[in-house]
């Protein structure tokens, strides 16, 4: 430990104590930067660190909150400081190099989330203070965790949704465009499949439309359409390729997470997959602010309703549809809620690589391309030309079927993916298995959630290629061992977790005597 020479005294340094060498571990820990201290290390002793801990990382310039796990094996030295994948791509530094680790300041937004768990109501300038350390990434995903919780359960009022929305888009970037209308859409998903928006964009924008599409990553589902369209083009484009892009074709299909548009959305997402939860107050704030954030004045909402989809009832569908057209008009944007059929999947792949083949057979009008996802993709296309004055109102479906059929859709996507980087094609799985019917009858339910489940299981959308691929639709007859679906995996143990989940969950699709 070196010393400082004073008034003819040597007294310690207490910051060169704290300084330690880097390791790289080469642990994946997610996108939570974590850091490795030997439990022996005199900064663990001097102050008072233990595993859980949140600690502050300096190297050079950079400095990181990350959380702290302490190893009691040789694993690291007692001078070494260990860090995780994400902590060492956040500070940038070089192996060997000197890193200093210390107490965090106060976090005191936290004192913020306390307070909503034990029922007071969020003011702006709480919101603005808790989203903008959200951003900055000085919350744990303990704290994440606790404020999602905290937020969710219809514990937000009108007010405070308006505020969340506002906080999550000034703490990003936002995009302007010259034009006097702007367009986007979006899922509220737990629909497998549902992967209209790559048929949607393509349409609007062929009619000359500005339909700039940003899109999240799968929470709780399969695939989200930016894993989706990942498997086609890149996706991981910043805000000056984004603009490029859609100055040049009129429109993208880019994941929003490296726009910085919104940017608490996106690590608040990333705790709310593990935790399976997408409150209503939460969904719109998130959906909202990106749309706003990336330029839009006019929003259409796709709003599947089933039993066993995410929106469960029509009465839940109309209280949702009120919600997002109220907060979007206190932001500044025309919300248009279209209420969908959502009793099964719509197309037959589920994951990313299978519903992106749909959305191409779609897009090329192949004889073989699921008819509902092309319908349902024309109605919501039909919608946003009717927004825009573009035809009389009922006209919209119309004039969008006739640039799909005749191939401006198709032409419009592959520029689209070509200014994003280049087309590509999807990957495909080397290992399938067939799922058969037990017995024979019709096909009475198909469960959406438990469906997602096997894919998730099979490795979507970790793995793009992974998923399921549908082969019946709701009243299809069907004989004993007939296929119903067929699970595809990048790996066989992966194969059988899935297969091991379809065989037990009785009903998943639910066979009815004739």
């Amino acid at each position: 430990m070196t010393v400082a020479i004073a008034d003819g005294e040597r007294t310690a340094d207490p910051a060169a104590g704290r300084t330690r060498t880097a390791r790289h571990l080469g642990i994946d820990t997610g996108q939570e930067p974590v850091v490795y201290l030997h439990r022996d290390s005199q900064v663990v002793h001097s102050e008072g660190f233990a595993t859980e801990t949140r600690v502050q990382v300096t190297a050079g310039a950079r400095t990181i909150l990350a959380t702290l796990n302490v190893v009691t094996s040789s694993l690291l030295g007692i001078e070494d400081v260990g860090l995780s994948d994400a902590a060492w791509q956040r500070l940038a530094v070089a192996e060997g190099a000197g890193v200093e680790v210390a107490h965090p300041p106060p976090l005191d937004s936290l004192g913020l989330v306390r307070a909503k768990i034990y029922g007071r109501r969020l003011e702006a300038d709480s919101l603005d203070a808790i989203v903008r350390d959200i951003a900055e990434l000085r919350y744990s995903d303990i704290y994440l965790a606790s404020f999602i919780t905290a937020c969710a359960g219809g514990r937000m009022d009108h007010q405070e949704v308006v505020n969340l929305t506002l906080a999550m888009i000034r703490a990003g970037e936002r995009l302007r465009w010259d034009a006097p209308r702007v367009f986007d859409k979006h899922s509220v998903g737990g629909l497998p499949g549902n992967r209209t928006s790559l048929i949607v964009v393509p349409i609007v924008a062929a009619a000359g439309l500005l339909m700039p599409k940003t899109s999240s990553r799968a929470i709780t589902s399969p695939a989200g359409t930016a894993d989706t369209m990942e498997t086609l083009a890149p996706v991981d484009l910043d805000l000056a390729a984004m603009r490029r892009v859609v100055e040049r074709e009129g429109g993208c299909l880019v994941w929003g997470g490296r726009a910085r548009l919104s940017p608490a959305d996106d690590v608040l997402i990333r705790v709310e997959r593990p935790l399976d939860l997408d409150s209503p107050a939460q969904l719109v704030a998130s959906v909202l602010s990106k749309k706003a954030a990336a330029g839009a004045t006019h929003v259409l909402i796709d709003l599947p309703v089933g039993t066993t989809a995410k929106v469960r009832s029509y009465g839940e569908a109309e209280r949702l549809s009120g919600h997002l057209r109220d907060v979007g008009a206190a932001i500044g944007l025309e919300v248009l809620p279209v209420v969908t059929h959502g009793a099964q999947p719509i197309g037959r792949g589920i994951g990313p690589a299978l519903e992106a083949r749909d959305a191409l057979a779609v897009l090329q009008g192949g004889v073989e391309a699921p008819a509902d996802l092309r319908e349902r993709a024309l109605l919501l296309a039909g919608h946003l030309f009717e927004m825009a004055g573009a035809v009389p109102a009922g006209s919209g479906q119309g004039m969008a079927r006739v640039i799909l059929e005749d191939g401006r859709a198709w032409k419009k996507f592959q520029a689209i993916c070509e200014a994003q980087g280049g087309m590509r094609v999807p990957p495909v799985a080397p290992f399938t298995c067939p799922v058969p019917a037990q017995r024979a009858g019709h096909v009475g339910v198909i469960d959406n959630r438990r469906l997602g489940r096997v894919a998730k299981l099979a490795g979507a959308p970790h793995d793009p290629a992974a998923g399921l691929e549908l082969h019946v639709r709701l009243g299809d007859q069907v004989t004993a061992g007939q296929p119903l679906y067929t699970i595809h995996a990048a790996a066989p143990g992966e194969l059988d977790y899935a297969l091991a989940y379809a065989e037990s969950a009785d009903g998943i699709i639910g066979m009815q005597d004739a």
